[in-house]
């Protein structure tokens, strides 16, 4: 997600002792929700449970089968719409939304292959202001999925008391969108099945790299630079989803970037526009913005003087459209969604590069 909306999430300190109030609430009013089983063909795998999970913040145990499943935080929905179980409530999407329904189109198309919109369609999770503690309580799941995600440790520790909670493994928003779909797929009992659908994706990956030949190989960094203010460039550091899925496309982190990103366990970290030349060795540069982005750089009297700015390849991300979300919280649903259109801007950029 872009660098506005994640620092909006990793601000946001849960009202831990407001929430086990409004949770004690709902254990006591019940709820209103309808029991919604488990779909067909979502069988976990013989002998999956109980299953104990790993996470930063401890481990989780599942004992068995979850009927009743939710999910927060970016993306890890995806997991159990492309296993064929429709969640009990998701986070409602706000970034990339280009319909307003808070579901993005990917997401959409599998509710809609499962049945499941309309009066079906998953409770959504308003997270403007944190996660929901009490919407998401009282869609009584027996399981919550966050593998991708920027769970704090009060965070976690509230929703555990809801039900058991599936946290990230070890950095905060740096969840491969292979790791979330076999980490939320595990907790369901459906590992293999998971697996299975990371290996096609792959291979969609492979088939597509071969109509986009001058893409693998180029040296990449992926940036956040506010048009308003060219005095920081910021980067996604390789601990980043955004940046995991380029090396899956066959892209490599500048080693500028990896240097950059060496002493830190952040997702994100900025550099001074004065020192823009570090990143000479980047041939194409990944940033946010619209079709006036590249011409503001390149007249940028520090930012311009960056070869790939100067030279033209960049890839201008449109802000805020469903292509930029799907590849920002990359999920196994969304990078099939736009893999073609996103390879077409980097093939493109590649073209600049001598």
């Amino acid at each position: 997600m872009p660098h506005s909306t994640v620092q909006r999430h990793l601000a946001r300190i849960a009202a831990v002792a407001a929430a086990a109030l409004a949770l004690t609430a709902c254990a006591s009013a019940g709820s209103t929700s309808d029991e919604t089983p488990a779909p067909a063909g979502s069988t976990a795998a013989s002998g999956a449970f109980p299953v104990t999970l790993v996470n930063t913040f401890g481990e989780t145990t599942i004992e068995s089968q979850p009927q009743r499943v939710a999910t927060v935080n970016w993306g890890n929905h995806d997991v159990p719409l492309a296993l064929g179980i429709v969640p009990v409530g998701i986070q409602q999407s706000t970034y990339g939304d280009d319909d307003g329904d808070g579901v993005l189109p990917w997401t959409y198309a599998a509710l809609e292959k499962l049945g499941a919109t309309g009066d079906k369609l998953p409770a959504l999770f308003d997270e403007t202001d944190g996660i929901p503690f009490e919407q998401v309580a009282n869609t009584e799941p027996d399981v919550v999925l966050a593998a991708y995600s920027g769970l704090t440790q009060e965070d976690y520790g509230t929703l555990s008391q809801i039900a058991p909670t599936v946290s990230y493994p070890e950095f905060a928003w740096g969840t491969s969108w292979k790791d979330m779909a076999l980490i939320d797929g595990e907790a369901l009992g459906r590992k293999a099945d998971a697996q299975a659908l990371v290996d096609d994706v792959l291979a969609q990956i492979d088939t597509a790299l071969e109509a986009h030949p001058d893409v693998a190989g180029k040296t990449v960094a992926y940036g956040w630079i506010d048009p308003a203010d060219t005095s920081t460039v910021g980067i996604y550091t390789p601990l980043d989803a955004r940046v995991q899925l380029l090396s899956d496309l066959g892209l490599v982190d500048a080693p500028s970037v990896v240097k950059l990103a060496a002493d830190t366990d952040q997702f994100y970290v900025s550099l001074s526009a004065e020192n823009a030349d570090t990143l000479s060795d980047v041939d194409i540069l990944v940033v946010y913005g619209d079709d006036t982005t590249l011409a503001t750089l390149q007249a940028d009297p520090l930012i311009g003087k960056i070869p790939a700015v100067a030279r033209g390849s960049v890839v201008v991300m449109p802000n805020a459209a469903p292509i930029s979300a799907a590849t920002s919280g990359p999920t196994v649903l969304s990078v099939p969604y736009v893999l073609d259109d996103y390879l077409d801007l980097f093939q493109a950029a590649a073209e600049h590069v001598g």
